[in-house]
């Protein structure tokens, strides 16, 4: 059984047990939270229509937080004289899935 839900901009494929590293979120670590699933498939079941996904939800707990690859950039122009750098590191955080309710 495997789950796509929906975190930040994204959409991830997930199953139970599984680390998926989703956007930054405010809740602590080793609190529970909930995604909305967008399909969920159960062997032969697929479950797709706004009906069938209103009773579902995907648990998971928050396991930590981790920094994404730095990303250096820089802008020139010849002969003006002109540079500039910078950089930037995404923050993530780390969730494992807990179990997939196809039944709320």
């Amino acid at each position: 059984m495997y789950a796509i839900i929906r975190t930040g901009a994204v959409q991830e494929r997930v199953e139970q047990g599984q680390r998926v590293r989703v956007d930054l979120r405010p809740e602590e670590i080793g609190q529970e939270v909930n995604f909305q699933p967008i399909l969920i498939v159960d062997g032969a079941t697929v479950l797709s229509t706004p009906a069938d996904l209103a009773k579902a939800s995907v648990r998971a707990q928050i396991v930590g937080t981790e920094d994404g690859p730095k990303i250096n950039a820089m802008t020139y122009k010849a002969k003006a004289n002109q540079r500039k750098r910078w950089g930037h590191r995404q923050h993530y955080t780390t969730v494992e899935i807990t179990s997939i309710l196809a039944a709320g």
